[in-house]
């Protein structure tokens, strides 16, 4: 193990517990600052990439992983992630886009909240292998959506 990966695994295993113990949705941190949401969704991740503050070099944790998130994760530069719960389209956006990844359970895709369907974020991305394009593509998903608040 390098000592990056080691570094990571450390910083990754403070982070889940931080997720847990917290009652977080996610978080994320360098070592010297930490950033925590309880929002749902993909929406915590927006907000940040649009506060257009840097997180290159972060690790994340958090509870669900789509492929939208994931993808959004590497549009902000993340590097090791660690999902509770991630879909196959996520752990092959993380991949791709250089982020080491653990997790709890992986399953085929997200479900929407209703328990019906896959999660809408994760059928806005799922065609969509650039960061970039994700994003604008999440941020049309959730205007369309927006009124009735289910992201």
């Amino acid at each position: 193990m390098t000592e990056t990966n080691l570094t990571s695994n450390i910083a990754l295993e403070k982070l889940k517990k931080t997720l847990k113990n917290g009652g977080y949705t996610c978080v994320l941190s360098d070592g010297a600052q930490t950033v925590t949401s309880t929002k749902r969704g993909v929406r915590p991740l927006t907000e940040l990439i649009e506060s257009g503050k840097s997180f290159v070099g972060f690790a994340a944790a958090d509870k669900v992983v789509g492929r939208a998130a994931a993808l959004l994760y590497a549009l902000m530069g993340v590097t090791a992630l660690y999902a509770g719960v991630i879909s196959a389209g996520a752990l092959e956006a993380c991949k791709t886009n250089g982020i080491s990844v653990e997790y709890g359970k992986a399953v085929q895709y997200i479900i929407n909240r209703n328990g019906d369907g896959i999660c809408p974020m994760e059928q806005a991305a799922a065609e969509i292998s650039d960061p970039l394009a994700a994003f604008k593509a999440i941020k049309q998903r959730l205007a369309q959506l927006g009124a009735s608040n289910i992201i």
